[in-house]
């Protein structure tokens, strides 16, 4: 089971990258070589949290991406809202239909306070605490 996707692995890395490079923008090119992903994928994902409000964007030369906010102000869980919505451990999916137990299952009610302590935890971890 994968908590994160790829998606939030790439933008964290690219947003930490942004922050030590300490520059006005960095481009999609630096970025692409410093993350390690293909460059399509990559603008995908910069994409995506430029329309979350998380990336500002300068086009021309010289152009690129810089944080909207300072280090300290990005969480992880801003990151993993834009590119992949809430973090869930079970649906409680059976055959594409709610189960019956959907209602009284203790599992499931367990599962959600794990849920909200790990979603506690994310909120937590800024962009600063990882760079």
């Amino acid at each position: 089971m994968k908590l994160l996707n790829r998606e939030v692995d790439y933008a964290v890395r690219a947003m930490v990258l942004m922050t030590r490079a300490n520059k006005p923008t960095v481009s999609v090119a630096q970025m692409q070589e410093g993350v390690g992903v293909n460059r399509p994928f990559l603008r995908k994902i910069l994409q995506k949290l430029h329309k979350a409000g998380l990336l500002q964007a300068s086009k021309g030369k010289g152009g690129g991406f810089s944080a909207a906010k300072a280090p300290e102000n990005i969480r992880l869980s801003d990151l993993i809202a834009a590119l992949q919505g809430p973090v869930k451990l079970n649906d409680c999916f059976f055959r594409k239909k709610l189960c019956r137990n959907h209602g009284t299952c203790l599992l499931r009610r367990r599962i959600g306070e794990v849920e909200a302590r790990l979603a506690e935890e994310m909120e937590r971890i800024t962009l600063r605490d990882l760079v």
